[in-house]
């Protein structure tokens, strides 16, 4: 890839705390060089399936699967509903401690934000939304990757930057070089600051608000909070 990519596909699980903070950091670079945001989907349920659990779209309600067939229908509508949603309910949930994976809370959500409160339930009757997630989240399989935040930047796929401090303004700049900068060099694929006791505890607290909200078992990798796989059978 030549000069600086005008575009990026940015794979998120809205129950992800991780690609919350990431998606912080993508939104500042995009007001200061106009990049494109492309909101694609992965299910953090579905890649860390436990064996005799039910798929996420065998379920009635499946907290972040559902959430993203919410999305689906409003990325029909335009990816800037989508962003605008996922803002909003990744925000409630990160930050606010707020339950948007419960369907009364994601219909206030979507009202608050202007849009048709309907939209949970229809979502929830079009059986199309699962394919698309599917599809979405089948191409981060195939590229390798098990986790978001997963950039895609033309086919070249990078896993994070994972963070929890998004950087603002001139700052988020300048991981924004470091991170197209690894697209010179396809054969580098990790490079990774090791995790003492002071930053799990500033993690934890940062997370709080998700981890007082999730009404969910998370399997733990590394000691930090990464997925959270659904009890909820349909």
């Amino acid at each position: 890839m030549t000069g600086e990519p005008k575009e990026v596909d940015f794979h998120f699980d809205v129950m992800c705390p991780w690609a919350y903070q990431t998606s912080k950091w993508i939104r500042s670079v995009r007001e200061q060089n106009e990049i494109t945001i492309n909101w694609k989907f992965f299910s953090l349920e579905e890649v860390n399936l436990r064996e005799g659990k039910k798929h996420p779209w065998e379920r009635e309600w499946s907290y972040g699967w559902s959430m993203m067939r919410i999305g689906a229908i409003l990325r029909r509508e335009s990816m800037e509903s989508l962003d605008k949603w996922y803002e909003r309910s990744g925000r409630a949930l990160h930050e606010e401690g707020m339950r948007p994976h419960e369907p009364a809370v994601a219909k206030e959500l979507l009202e608050e934000i202007g849009m048709d409160p309907a939209i949970v339930d229809i979502s929830l009757q079009d059986q199309s939304t699962h394919e698309e997630i599917k599809e979405d989240h089948q191409r981060v399989v195939n590229a390798g990757g098990y986790g978001v935040p997963t950039l895609f930047f033309g086919e070249h796929a990078l896993y994070g930057p994972v963070l929890i401090d998004p950087p603002e303004g001139e700052k988020a700049m300048r991981l924004w070089k470091a991170v197209i900068a690894w697209l010179e060099f396809p054969s580098l694929y990790e490079m990774q600051k090791p995790k003492i006791e002071e930053d799990e505890q500033r993690i934890m607290q940062v997370f709080r608000p998700y981890l007082e909200a999730r009404d969910w078992v998370s399997i733990n990798r590394g000691k930090v909070i990464e997925f959270p796989d659904s009890d909820k059978e349909g």
